[in-house]
């Protein structure tokens, strides 16, 4: 699911593209993707973009009149900006929102389609897509602290909860917490003052960076291959792989349809933790350190 910075880079490269440009036409080519009914859908066109804003992991374009259309990706979603009229071709092309020089397509890999689109007038209708997390770069660590202790959660879920912390999902929660060398299933309750200090530190440097990297891709191109899945990642998506920080090996946690990516030497001193479905199968021969881990693997 695009998160943060992959958000902020969409919005970088939509600005000098429609903000002052008239909306033309909207095409849907899947009835689905509309949530809403009021206003219509017709009513946005022909009017010009005044702004773009982000609202979680939400895109906001802003028309006059206080009207805004009101887009979530979700996990397979990708904006696309293609030649005016552009065709939807294909299953996986489901609108497209043409302006003068261009049309914004909008795509969903997969069968379930699960991204949405909603037209609204009104700023209170317009917050009410905000579950309410904070923004981490408008905070300082009292209120960060605050906000993840409210509740005793591990620092994967807090991080992750979008009525939380706002815009940041599973690939960006992992190099978070290698960045601050925190376990992903600490308590937040549990925190020390030392460990609190390098996640407020770790959250905002690690979003800045990806951030400022991809807002300056999104300069030149538009960002067409939007992923979670970096090779520059310290960790995310990189199981089996060297730590950039010791070198030793990324392990992963493997729950329904997500994973969490971290290294033992460097957030969880050295402990291997328990993955559900490895854990079923291999009982108390569970390995828990990278020793025993070490010594299963060359059974």
């Amino acid at each position: 699911m695009p998160e943060l910075p992959d958000i902020a880079a969409y919005i970088t490269a939509l600005e000098p593209r429609i903000v002052g440009q008239p909306l033309q036409h909207i095409r849907l080519a899947s009835p689905f993707l509309l949530r809403s009914v009021q206003p219509p859908l017709a009513s946005a066109e022909g009017r010009v973009v005044e702004q773009l804003r982000r609202i979680g992991k939400r895109i906001s374009i802003g028309f006059g009149n206080d009207l805004w259309l009101v887009l979530h990706l979700m996990i397979a979603g990708r904006l696309h900006w293609r030649a005016p009229a552009a065709k939807l071709a294909g299953r996986q092309s489901l609108a497209a929102f043409d302006f003068p020089d261009g049309s914004l397509v909008l795509t969903e890999a997969g069968s379930k389609h699960r991204a949405s689109l909603h037209l609204v007038s009104g700023e209170e209708n317009l917050r009410s897509f905000d579950a309410g997390g904070i923004d981490v770069f408008a905070v300082d660590l009292n209120s960060l602290r605050a906000a993840l202790t409210a509740e005793n959660h591990t620092l994967k879920r807090a991080l992750t909860d979008p009525r939380l912390l706002s815009g940041i999902g599973n690939a960006y929660s992992d190099e978070i917490l290698h960045a601050a060398q925190l376990s992903p299933i600490a308590l937040t309750q549990q925190l020390k003052p030392d460990e609190w200090g390098r996640l407020f530190t770790g959250t905002r440097q690690t979003l800045r960076s990806w951030i400022d990297r991809l807002g300056g891709e999104a300069k030149s191109a538009f960002p067409e291959k939007v992923t979670a899945f970096r090779p520059d990642m310290a960790v995310h998506g990189r199981f089996g792989q060297p730590c950039p920080r010791c070198g030793d090996k990324i392990l992963r946690i493997r729950y329904a349809d997500k994973e969490t990516n971290y290294c033992a030497r460097c957030q969880t001193g050295g402990k291997v933790l328990a993955d559900r479905s490895l854990s079923r199968l291999l009982g108390s021969d569970w390995p828990r350190t990278l020793e025993e881990l070490e010594a299963l693997k060359r059974r």
